[in-house]
């Protein structure tokens, strides 16, 4: 194993960034007739379009070998293995073995984890075959809707697949519920029949406050509206059975999974059960082998050649190199309107950290922050910050070369035009005298951008696209050196919400821990009173 750190390599990649600084990326492409082959790399039907990047075959190569010097093909490697990667926690990272067929075998512990993951994930087809046929019933009869519970990975990630793939629904209707907030749940039952109704309540210990403050009272809900019969309304997805049988779910309506499965990539688990119920079970197979053939590639496909590690190499040459501080997922597609955010979390919460693997702080900055919307939305929105603001902002536009609705296949055509205009105008900008010297409206260009391009979205298609993100985001810890799997900096909070909570409950503000939570204690006591 190699004793470089991302700082060793950096004055190399910072010599690539001075020497191009002379160029501009538009006159890359007039030099080198071939460039989009050389920048693009494919996957299936998904192309990878990073020929706008102010980078050449030089600079490449040294990022490339970048990864090469940091042994990010080893640190790969002992993951697929089940090594004990999360050392803070002291857990394998095996969410790739929710998605391998069922030939194989994937070791964690010394054990294979494959027969319990196949077991489960035919449970899963059985329960959801169940409640799609009508088979299963609840008080009224068939299901007619289903309410996921859930907060962080078991919101985000099945919210945003689900409605990404809301082509392919043929089941019960899906709603999410997920902030502590009361009007989440409020104005989600509004709209719903009680009797056909029924929750999945989406937490591995169970004790989540979020999500069991919620589950609690949509029980009180549904007690009120069909009496005794409510607890055939609940479905837990955890592994805490205890918990889960004192709130009144039996063994049979509980699924499990593994210490090994985080949050943010759980939604191949158990958590994803309302993707299933949604979508089907034969649709989710697919949904989980396109993501295995990101796993594959990822897994096996030189560095240079390896889209996720390009992915995060253009992602460090950026934030390290280039110093951005932000960087805008911008899928042109309505349906992914909850990619940005699912992506947020991914990234955000995965390497939004300033301690390394060895307990030291980092000596290069992390994460970068993301944001997103849909195109074209976007574009009258923050667009023009992207364009012509004072700090670069990478991007990384997707978009499908054919839509869903055929008889309305002019918008895709005027939708795609948009995502490839957007794309083009940040690489080459528009100079003064393009603008009839009028300074208003200079562009100054070489604004960097990837696009993926793939034929529609499909559940096997938004698989791998998920997959490489998550990949991505691996290799950048890796090359930071961080702990991608651990989110330690979300519980300080969550205990100081307790403590108040006390205070609150008990009208007793004078034990806060400062004198601004105090002062906003009295605040509020003194506002709810009036």
């Amino acid at each position: 194993m190699s004793n470089l750190n991302l700082t060793d390599k950096l004055e190399t990649l910072v010599e690539h960034r001075d020497r191009l600084a002379l160029v501009t990326t538009k006159s890359l492409f007039e030099d080198d007739s071939d460039r989009f082959g050389q920048f693009s790399r494919r996957l299936g039907n998904v192309l990878f379009d990073f020929s706008k990047n102010k980078v050449d075959r030089l600079a490449f190569e040294a990022l490339v070998q970048t990864a090469v010097d940091l042994d990010v093909e080893e640190k790969r490697d002992r993951m697929f293995a089940g090594e004990v990667i999360n050392v803070t926690e002291g857990r394998a990272v095996l969410h790739t073995a929710l998605r391998r067929p069922a030939e194989g075998s994937v070791l964690a512990g010394g054990a294979d984890v494959m027969p319990q993951v196949r077991q489960v994930l035919e449970s899963l087809k059985s329960f959801s075959e169940s409640v799609r046929s009508g088979d299963y019933t609840v008080t009224g009869g068939p299901v007619t809707d289903v309410v996921n519970i859930g907060i962080g990975g078991s919101d985000l990630g099945p919210r945003m697949v689900t409605h990404a793939l809301r082509p392919y629904h043929d089941g019960p209707r899906l709603h999410f519920v997920s902030n502590v907030d009361g009007a989440d749940l409020s104005d989600t039952v509004k709209q719903l029949s009680p009797e056909t109704t029924l929750f999945i309540v989406a937490s591995k210990s169970f004790t989540t406050l979020e999500t069991m403050t919620n589950a609690h009272s949509a029980r009180s809900w549904l007690e009120s509206k069909v009496g005794d019969s409510a607890h055939q309304h609940f479905v837990a997805l955890s592994t805490n059975l205890e918990a889960t049988r004192e709130f009144g779910i039996p063994d049979e309506r509980t699924f499990g999974f593994w210490d090994w499965v985080g949050g943010r990539c759980s939604v191949w688990s158990a958590i994803g059960l309302s993707v299933m119920m949604a979508i089907g079970s034969s649709r989710f197979e697919e949904f989980l082998s396109g993501a295995y053939e990101a796993d594959e590639h990822f897994r096996t496909a030189p560095l240079g050649e390896n889209i996720p590690a390009i992915m995060a190499l253009l992602g460090v040459w950026h934030r390290n190199v280039c110093a951005c501080r932000t960087y805008a997922i911008l899928p042109y597609d309505n349906r992914m309107q909850d990619f940005p955010g699912w992506l947020q979390q991914l990234d955000m919460e995965s390497n939004g950290k300033s301690v390394a693997t060895d307990g030291k702080p980092v000596v290069l900055d992390t994460a970068p922050v993301v944001f997103g919307e849909p195109g074209t939305n976007g574009q009258h929105a923050f667009y023009q910050l992207i364009h012509q603001g004072t700090e670069i902002v990478p991007c990384d536009f997707l978009v499908a070369a054919r839509g869903h609705e055929a008889t309305l296949d002019y918008h895709h055509r005027l939708l795609a035009s948009n995502c490839f205009a957007q794309s083009e105008a940040l690489m080459t900008g528009r100079s003064l005298e393009d603008a009839d010297g009028d300074p208003h409206r200079v562009f100054e260009g070489d604004r960097p951008s990837n696009t993926f391009l793939y034929e529609k979205l499909d559940p096997g298609t938004l698989g791998m696209l998920m997959a490489l993100y998550e990949h991505k985001i691996f290799v950048q810890g890796a090359l930071w050196n961080i702990n991608s799997f651990d989110q330690w900096g979300v519980e300080l909070g969550k205990e100081l919400a307790y403590s108040i909570e006390g205070m609150i409950d008990a009208g007793d503000p004078s034990q806060a821990n400062n004198g601004s939570t105090r002062g906003l204690l009295e605040a509020f006591q003194a506002l709810r009173s009036d």
